[in-house]
Formats: structure tokens, C-alpha cells, sequence
């Protein structure tokens, strides 16, 4: 058995930088396995990866995003707790694992864990958010309004909790998810429906629906190197949409009376909190 299994999908990723997420998993005393899943067009890092904890898998056929952790969730879920989904631009410290293994092992309940997510420079990304409404999805990628838009997201991203305590939150990024290994064979992993963008947010929605608690744990942090993509070309801003419309359509558009009750209970247990302390 492995203490944990991390699958980590690229695609033409930057040599150094992948470099530096994989060997932030594999600084650690844990069992580790990790499944390094290339969906680009030609095999170029076999020959620079010389780990026996290491799998190599070439996907040159691209299945998205999503369907490729599956491939890894699905072949080593006998054989760990803990499934990590992390991406190339992602590196930390050691102990950043060791942590958040033992506060799952604490709290049963809980099927995923998000850490604080920094960038380089040490200021915070706010990746813990609400469910978006319609509106908020669009109004806060493409209305050229500030004010607005920085008043959505004080509430959607979660800002006026200061980022500080551990909360249960309804939308955890991507970039880097601690799964309990049962929560994700309840939920069958990712929707292969998503090629890229927003399967964050559906997988997060489906544990949290499956009963499992979904924490922001800013107890440990990683940085992310990150360079948003969804615009930069015509194809990320197509995917981008499609990934949308397939979400809205599977969950509900204006009528979703279950994300409204989420979010106001997000919001209700993050105050009660803060009075608390």
C-alpha cells in the first residue's frame, strides 16, 4: 500500500517547472507512487526521469484533463487512502503531505483537502470560492466592470474570511487536491464530459453532494506558478465555454435552489466562525 498515489497530467509543460512539482512530491519519507500522464504529441521526459516511484505514462491521444487522472485513480485506487491531483506549475516544502494525511486521518468525514495556495511572491490566490451563479461566471471574466467585479468576488472568493481558518468550502482549484480515495470511488472521479476548465468546480460539487466535507486547510501552503490561459488563445477560450455550457446544463442555470443553499450555509458557518474566534 502507498500512503498516497499523485497522478500529474502535462501537456508540453515547461521542462524546469515540472521538474520542480515532481520533486515536491517525491521529497518526502512517505510511500509515495506518483503517475506522471504526458498527453503530448511526442514522449520527450521518459529518459529524464529516473525514479522507481515514478510511472510514465505517453497519452499522446489527449483525452482532456479530467479523464487522464482518472487513468491513474482508477488503476491504483486498491492501493492507497489518498489520491493527490496536482499540476506542473505547483511546487513546496516538505511536510506540506505529511500534514494534511494526518488531519484526514483525524477527520474521517472529510474527502478532499485544498492547502493555501500562494503565488510566487507569497501573496495568496483565492481559490476557495462559492458556486458560481451564471452571472457571476460571466460577469467576472468578461464585463470590463471593476468595482462590480472586485465586489463579486470579496463574496465569491471568500475574502472577507481572511483566509486564516479551516472552512468547508463547495469549490477547491484544481491545481492541487487531496482526495480520500473512498470519496472518489463513490463519485467515479472526474466527468469526462469536461475536456479542461471547470471540472474543479464539478468534482468538488459532486464529493461535497456525496457527503463528504471539501476543507480549505491554510495550515500548509504550496506556491503556484500560474499563468492564466483561458483567453490567450482561440481554442482555451472555446474550451473555456464549452466547459460552461456543459456545467450550467448538467447543474442548472438560474434554477439551481442547491447551490443557493450551499453558498448561504458556506457563508453562514464561515461568520459563526469569525465571531467565534
Amino acid at each position: 500500500m502507498y500512503d498516497i498515489v499523485c497522478s500529474l497530467v502535462i501537456y508540453n509543460n515547461n521542462k524546469q517547472q515540472l521538474l520542480e512539482a515532481i520533486n515536491s512530491f517525491l521529497n518526502t519519507k512517505l510511500k509515495v507512487k506518483l503517475v506522471l500522464i504526458d498527453n503530448s504529441p511526442l514522449d520527450i521526459l521518459s529518459n529524464i526521469i529516473n525514479d522507481f516511484r515514478v510511472e510514465y505514462i505517453h497519452n499522446p491521444s489527449n483525452p482532456g484533463y479530467g479523464s487522464s487522472h482518472n487513468i491513474a485513480i482508477r488503476k491504483y485506487s486498491t492501493h492507497t487512502k489518498y489520491h493527490l491531483i496536482l499540476n506542473p506549475d505547483i511546487y513546496y516544502s516538505s511536510g506540506v503531505i505529511e500534514d494534511i494525511i494526518r488531519f484526514m486521518d483525524m477527520n474521517q468525514n472529510v474527502g478532499l483537502v485544498m492547502p493555501k495556495i500562494l503565488y510566487p511572491n507569497g501573496e495568496i490566490q483565492y481559490l476557495a470560492k462559492l458556486i458560481p451563479s451564471p452571472f457571476v461566471f460571466f460577469v467576472r471574466r468578461f464585463l470590463p466592470f471593476r468595482k462590480l467585479k472586485r465586489k463579486i468576488s470579496e463574496k465569491f472568493e471568500l475574502r472577507f474570511s481572511g483566509y486564516n481558518t479551516i472552512m468547508e468550502v463547495p469549490y477547491l482549484s484544481g491545481c492541487f487536491m487531496v482526495f480520500r480515495v473512498k470519496a472518489l470511488e463513490e463519485i467515479h472521479g472526474f466527468d469526462e464530459n469536461f475536456f479542461m476548465h471547470m471540472e474543479d468546480l464539478d468534482i468538488t460539487r459532486r464529493c461535497y453532494d456525496a457527503g463528504f466535507k471539501t476543507i480549505f486547510y491554510p495550515n500548509q501552503f504550496v506556491y503556484h506558478d500560474h499563468l492564466f490561459k483561458s483567453f490567450l488563445t482561440l481554442a482555451n477560450l472555446k474550451m473555456y465555454f464549452n466547459s460552461a455550457f456543459y456545467y450550467y446544463n448538467k447543474w442548472g442555470w438560474f434554477f439551481d435552489r442547491k447551490r443557493v443553499l450551499i453558498n448561504r450555509q458556506t457563508i453562514d458557518n464561515i461568520k459563526i466562525n469569525k465571531n467565534q474566534r
